[in-house]
């Protein structure tokens, strides 16, 4: 099992240095998320030769490994235009995945949860014309359900990456989107056990219960709108059933990848990155 950490919340150094301050909190993987010089949210990726060249070697001089990408591009969009441009990102990113000698990126479906069927329409034309290449450059591919996408549950979206019925293309279960997942219950055991085999990567971090006391866990104004509210805490800062996820986990034998997602303490984040990291190694290292 790799436990990595995403550096969202060290985006502001350069390359060089968040490879070294993750090297520091001791990671030894990195899962590289979303940023403005390198592979930016629904933008083209801002990537060359020598930025490829100086994040290789900060890692090579740190040992730190790249675990996996994180492209976020509207593969699932329902206006065409952002698809087509979404499926030209997304070749770019695979042929990054390639000079980085990373061989898994992960992603969400993206969409839109209030137009469900043509958003899932629109992201298997994607996977049509993405495939092939993924094949063809030996990439594997983690997806997970996010708040608002076109498909929020957690067993609609197993049986969908199923339906795809590609070896590579696997399940990941993000914590902090537990309660979204299936609907304010938390059941977190039964969606695990229920994406088995396909299940190979986790995002680690706390989330309230935006179903629990009548909704009322969030107050979003004006009343009735349209908002899909998480976080991504410290684990113990919310109400994600931790003693269920990583028994659960420990009983499955998973051995994917597990990483760190804390994006709430921009103004404590070593405190909050090495306290998950010593949480994760404890309950899953055992």
């Amino acid at each position: 099992m790799r436990i990595a950490l995403d550096p969202y919340m060290y985006r502001n150094l350069s390359l060089g240095k968040m490879v070294d301050k993750v090297a520091e909190l001791g990671y030894e993987h990195i899962e590289l998320s979303p940023r403005e010089d390198f592979l930016p949210f629904y933008k083209a990726p801002r990537v060359d030769k020598a930025r490829i060249k100086e994040f290789r070697k900060a890692l090579s001089d740190t040992g730190v490994k790249l675990s996996s990408l994180l492209p976020m591009y509207h593969w699932a969009a329902a206006d065409e235009g952002l698809r087509v441009a979404a499926v030209r990102n997304w070749r770019r990113a695979i042929q990054i995945a390639v000079e980085m000698d990373c061989e898994l990126v992960n992603t969400e479906f993206t969409g839109q949860s209030d137009n469900p069927l043509v958003c899932e329409n629109q992201f298997m034309r994607s996977m049509d014309e993405l495939i092939p290449e993924f094949e063809r450059e030996g990439i594997k591919l983690d997806i997970q359900a996010h708040p608002y996408d076109f498909c929020e549950r957690n067993n609609e979206s197993v049986d969908i990456i199923r339906g795809l019925d590609r070896d590579w293309i696997n399940y990941l279960y993000a914590a902090p989107h537990t309660f979204f997942y299936d609907d304010g219950v938390g059941d977190i055991a039964s969606m695990l056990k229920y994406a088995g085999s396909k299940l190979s990567h986790l995002i680690i971090a706390d989330t309230y219960n935006h179903k629990a006391s009548s909704g009322l866990r969030y107050i979003v104004n004006p009343p009735g709108v349209t908002a899909t509210v998480h976080q991504h805490l410290d684990i113990g800062q919310g109400e994600v059933d931790w003693e269920a996820f990583f028994g659960t986990l420990r009983e499955i034998k998973f051995d994917g990848i597990a990483t760190v997602s804390v994006f709430a303490w921009e103004d404590r984040p070593d405190e909050s990155n090495c306290m998950m990291l010593e949480r994760v190694k404890s309950e899953l290292c055992r």
